[in-house]
């Protein structure tokens, strides 16, 4: 257990470690591409480690090397013809894996934790199976374990649902150029996290693949095409950098993070203009961004396509004030805790005066204090409420080693700001 000091305006200069969902889909190409690929700047946490973990189970040869991952691609090939691939905590492998299992000649079972077994995959599995693969929940209840009897994906066309998770969606693309045929993927009502689906298209691009959004949420993947292996910059991550900015919002301080800027790719980046509109003061360059606090009022805002945000945001609306309310966000429900239930358990455990909605929050600030806080072993819980023992003596974090999911480094960087 952790307590957090509070601290009044926060000033300070500093980087992130590499993005978890750059470092990730970095992994994937690489070990689908031809040649080698450095990924520079990697993120080194649980996440990452149980992707390498199971793509070295499929037979992928990856090592680290100073600040990089160098992975030595095979061409689309899968070596290992069988594999037991234990993807813990990480849904991102969960996903991302059961599609490039699809495209090896062999059978391959993934499960993961006791959490994993209760996040639903049924849409991703009907997908791939409408593509040819031989794909099926072992318990027929739409959740890990997966089986996949695999001989390559065949192609064709595809009807996906993306209301729950961007992943699925993510999960196919990486693997379309190695079909059989041409890969048509058509998006079936809500789309949720789009910033994500973003990242993945742009990356493909930049490994080498072609691929076209012929109307909105409609994507065609020509077959015949391999990602090159090649030297790639991972760039800090912007969800972890959420806290810090928020940091300086709430304490009335000032936090510039030197990498992550104009230029980024990942939807969260545009996570400073929520606080802008909250009253805080932001600047921006090509590779660092800075906000200055304090916040001075509430916001009701759509936060569908940065839902990785909803926590940071529900505690600095703790601290501005008015009412802040958050919708659009029901797939909160499926992360690695119902992540809306639980924040709501635990602001009202401080004090606060929040109200959960079928998809969202309704959070008003109220007379706070210290508590223990209990983080369901999900790492945004415990970040998100390390940000308001900056402000409210005696907030306690349990299982503070739950960060090590993607940001081993948080406490150490956050209780020395």
């Amino acid at each position: 257990m952790i307590e957090i000091p509070t601290k009044e305006n926060i000033t300070a200069e500093i980087a992130i470690p590499g993005s978890k969902s750059i470092t990730n889909r970095g992994l994937v190409i690489g070990a689908l591409a031809r040649g080698e690929t450095k990924l520079i700047n990697r993120l080194e946490c649980e996440d990452t480690e149980v992707m390498i973990s199971c793509l070295r189970n499929l037979g992928f040869t990856i090592f680290t090397d100073g600040d990089c991952f160098l992975v030595r691609g095979e061409g689309g090939l899968i070596p290992a013809r069988q594999a037991q691939l234990n993807t813990e905590n990480s849904g991102t492998t969960m996903r991302f894996l059961t599609s490039l299992a699809s495209l090896g000649k062999g059978e391959y079972i993934l499960d993961g934790s006791p959490r994993m077994r209760e996040r639903p995959i049924e849409d991703l599995l009907d997908g791939l199976n409408s593509l040819g693969v031989t794909v099926h929940s072992v318990n027929e209840n739409g959740c890990p374990p997966v089986s996949v009897r695999a001989n390559g994906i065949s192609g064709g066309g595809c009807r996906l649902a993306g209301d729950i998770s961007s992943q699925y969606l993510s999960s196919i693309l990486l693997c379309a150029p190695y079909a059989g045929e041409e890969v048509t993927i058509k998006i079936t009502g809500e789309l949720v996290s789009r910033p994500y689906v973003d990242m993945t298209i742009r990356m493909m691009r930049e490994f080498g693949v072609s691929i076209t959004e012929d109307e909105q949420n409609s994507f065609t993947i020509p077959p015949g095409q391999k990602y090159e292996g090649r030297t790639y910059a991972v760039e800090g991550d912007a969800s972890s950098a959420s806290y810090f900015w928020a940091a300086a919002a709430i304490t009335g301080g000032r936090v510039k993070v030197n990498n992550i800027g104009d230029s980024s790719i990942q939807g969260d980046a545009g996570f400073p203009r929520i606080l802008e509109k909250m009253g805080a003061t932001i600047k921006t360059g090509p590779d660092w961004t800075e906000v200055a606090g304090p916040v001075t009022r509430g916001i009701k805002i759509d936060l569908n396509e940065m839902p990785d945000m909803v926590l940071t945001l529900a505690i600095t609306s703790l601290f501005a004030p008015g009412r802040t309310v958050i919708t659009n966000v029901a797939n909160l429900r499926y992360k690695e805790s119902d992540r809306l239930k639980a924040i709501t358990v635990e602001l009202k455990k401080i004090g606060a005066i929040v109200e959960e909605l079928p998809d969202g929050l309704v959070i008003e600030g109220g007379d706070l204090h210290g508590a223990e806080i209990d983080t369901y072993n999900d790492h945004r819980i415990a970040m998100a409420f390390s940000l308001a023992g900056l402000r409210v003596p005696g907030i306690k974090i349990k299982n503070p080693g739950c960060v090590n999911k993607t940001f081993p480094s948080f406490f150490d960087l956050f209780l020395n700001l």
